[in-house]
């Protein structure tokens, strides 16, 4: 299906971090964009912004109208509680598929979360692996990516470990290892599954960087100092000292608070690798961009754009 000659794709999620790549990338690659916004946003060529939200299915209609495919960005990472990851996440992905199903576009592009691997953890990682279950019921020709740790420009939660490395410390876990992914990677990705294969097709995959093992909780909270042009003092937090961070930040911030005891649950596992079973192939996709490159570039657009 096309729009004034192109491709068009539906796009949730297009004002947030992860979606203004994707938006960038997909008109790159020559797609006209609909894209779901709850806010007037100005006009930009091949961009039909569309005024509405997951929970809204005449919005949603018309968000897939004329459109080949969907990449579903949108979702929630932080909640008060279940019920709002169960609306968000859950509830969303299956009204989404409710209308793609009602056009007839069977292409669904899923972004998920390493988390739903380890649903037991958390609320969030049991509210994606819930809509990954919805979508592979479904009918439609979809594929589902699980991103581990996702930087770039923009980015407004390892942005607080660059804010911190600046006075000299980085908080991370106490142990684990985790793999990581610029956003531009991963909008490169999504914006090629989105055309779908017999290869990727019915698949899972947990894209990451490239780093075999991925990276060591101490080795990336250095790296990032470095990227600041700093040697910070890595601060080990336990479980339980990530538990009274949740604590405080409930206390200060109430239910805008970033650290919660279902992140704090989350942070704690001390496996967020990606799992090579999960590869996607190489000749569909791999990664551009060297961590360390990344981070000192993503330090700059901080600086450049007075984030520090």
């Amino acid at each position: 299906m096309t729009q004034n000659g192109q491709p068009a794709i539906a796009l949730t999620g297009a004002t947030g971090f992860v979606g203004q790549a994707v938006l960038d990338e997909a008109l790159m690659a020559g797609y006209a964009v609909r894209a779901l916004t709850r806010r007037e946003q100005p006009e930009r060529d091949n961009v039909q912004w569309v005024r509405g939200e997951l929970a809204d299915r005449a919005s949603l209609a018309e968000l897939t109208r004329g459109v080949e495919a969907a990449i579903h960005v949108a979702g929630v990472i932080n909640a008060p509680d279940a019920a709002g990851f169960e609306a968000g996440n859950v509830t969303g992905t299956l009204n989404l598929i409710e209308a793609m199903v009602a056009r007839g576009i069977p292409r669904f592009v899923h972004v998920s979360s390493l988390s739903a691997r380890e649903p037991g953890l958390s609320d969030y990682g049991t509210s994606k692996a819930r809509s990954e279950k919805l979508l592979k019921a479904s009918p439609l020709d979809w594929t589902i990516v699980r991103p581990p740790a996702i930087y770039g420009p923009r980015d407004k939660e390892i942005f607080e470990l660059f804010r911190a490395a600046r006075w000299g410390f980085v908080p991370v876990p106490a142990e684990g290892r985790a793999s990581v992914i610029h956003v531009e990677d991963l909008a490169r990705l999504l914006v090629v599954l989105a055309r779908g294969a017999g290869r990727v097709s019915g698949q899972t995959f947990e894209p990451d960087d490239g780093k075999p093992q991925g990276w060591g909780n101490d080795e990336l909270a250095r790296a990032i100092g470095m990227a600041m042009g700093r040697r910070p003092k890595v601060l080990g937090l336990s479980r339980k000292s990530l538990e009274m961070a949740a604590r405080a930040d409930r206390f200060f911030r109430g239910t805008k608070a970033k650290m919660t005891m279902d992140r704090a649950a989350y942070l704690s596992h001390p496996d967020w690798v990606v799992s090579p079973d999960a590869a996607v192939p190489a000749p569909v996709w791999q990664p551009r961009i060297a961590t360390q490159d990344g981070l000192k570039a993503t330090a700059q657009w901080y600086l450049e754009n007075k984030w520090l």
